[in-house]
């Protein structure tokens, strides 16, 4: 039965939602307050980063991120003025550091991004978004083998989940692109990986492409979801009713307070990420790499080297710092010796972060029709298309091959 469904969003997981349920017949209107692609789905590295299912809160991080956040060369950054507003979920977040959660939240993120090039490629199938997507390798670049034994835990999961990888050391790395720094003597090669040449055009093509199949566009804040006995019957959109069967709230860090009045009280924060865009470089690694010392990715796209990696905590408010762009231009000048560019663009954008660093992906428990899809961290790109198609079953009550229940609301309903 097809089902007019109104998707609050319109970045990468909004997007994806509608050109699946347009495929399997629906139609679809699509709600956002400033346009496709006008967010963090727009600032993203850019990877399709399928191995990145390893949460950051990791067996350490208590002990490390007080020293991080006051190191000003350590790629975390805290406004600490925010940090009583913080404090609670920080607590939340922090009590997932310990080696059973970091499995545990690997293997419900794995599914989400594991096949990344593959959903990818299956969404822009015929929309000309393709054009954007560039299988590649993606590189993890170490100091040496001991900096990359550091990591043996993270590398560990990976493995367990069937990921594989090659060794590059010395003459081998340096055979396979040859722009890094000596002092960077060991690279980890994974297969089977891409990037997005242009995520903001990327994902405005694919927005396009919904339009173009019948999807009906709305600029707009939505403040509320109208629920009569017990099911959606429409959106409330600066004070006007949209009606429809069934809604999702793909907003981002932004889907807290709508979770909210549908009875979601998520633990959410602003992972707040930088990116420097640096245009007409001199030249650029063959490959999108994670340079692990400085926690940052390089990106090769069009016309420009993207960087990105930088977190800071300081909430949706606060203008953007000055420090994480400075730490993120003193790497990539560090990585690769001799690179010159001829100007730079800076970006912050607000990803979003619930602190058991898990996707909520799923319908209310109460509220038929009432549907969520956000909280992917850095990861939303990646996981964006399976989280799309995933809920355009769920809304089609279509049974997902994979085991949902692990993302579902309804963990945030009960003790709340």
């Amino acid at each position: 039965m097809s089902k007019t469904v109104a998707i609050i969003g319109a970045g990468i997981v909004g997007v994806s939602t509608a050109i699946w349920l347009l495929r399997d017949g629906h139609k679809v209107i699509l709600i956002d307050k400033a346009g496709p692609a006008a967010g963090t789905s727009y600032g993203n590295g850019g990877v399709l980063a399928s191995c990145s299912c390893v949460p950051v809160t990791g067996p350490g991080l208590i002990r490390k991120a007080p020293k991080m956040a006051m190191d000003p060369n350590q790629p975390l950054f805290l406004k600490w003025g925010y940090l009583p507003k913080l404090a609670p979920w920080l607590w939340k977040y922090l009590s997932h550091a310990n080696e059973a959660d970091t499995r545990r939240i690997a293997s419900a993120v794995v599914n989400i991004v594991g096949d990344s090039l593959a959903d990818h490629q299956a969404l822009a199938a015929g929309t000309g978004a393709d054009a954007f997507i560039k299988p590649s390798d993606y590189l993890f670049i170490y100091n040496d083998r001991a900096h990359f034994d550091a990591d043996a835990l993270g590398w560990d999961i990976r493995r367990g989940h069937g990921f594989t990888w090659e060794e590059l050391e010395g003459d081998a790395f340096r055979a396979y692109d040859n722009v890094f720094a000596p002092e960077l003597g060991m690279a980890i090669k994974l297969a089977n990986h891409g990037r997005i040449s242009d995520p903001g055009a990327y994902v405005k093509a694919l927005a396009a492409h919904a339009g173009s199949q019948g999807a009906r566009f709305v600029k707009a804040a939505v403040e509320d979801v109208r629920i009569e006995n017990g099911a959606v019957t429409g959106v409330i959109a600066e004070g006007a009713t949209i009606a429809c069967d069934a809604c999702v709230v793909a907003t981002g860090v932004w889907s807290g307070p709508l979770a909210k009045k549908l009875g979601v009280k998520v633990p959410l924060e602003s992972e707040r990420g930088y990116h420097l865009e640096l245009w007409n470089p001199s030249f650029m690694p063959r490959s999108p790499v994670m340079v692990a010392s400085g926690k940052f990715v390089a990106t090769p796209m069009e016309g420009r080297l993207r960087l990105a990696g930088v977190v800071e905590f300081g909430g949706l408010e606060a203008a953007p710092s000055k420090a994480p762009l400075d730490l993120l231009r003193k790497n990539a000048k560090a990585a690769f010796p001799g690179l010159t560019w001829d100007r730079e663009e800076e970006w912050m954008g607000h990803r979003p972060a619930p602190a058991d660093s898990i996707p909520v992906i799923g319908e209310v428990p109460g509220a038929s029709g009432a549907y969520m899809g956000f909280g992917h961290h850095h990861i939303g790109l990646t996981g964006g298309p399976k989280t799309g198609r995933l809920l355009a079953q769920m809304i089609a009550d279509k049974k997902p091959n994979i085991d949902v229940g692990v993302y579902s609301p309804a963990r945030y309903i009960s003790n709340n």
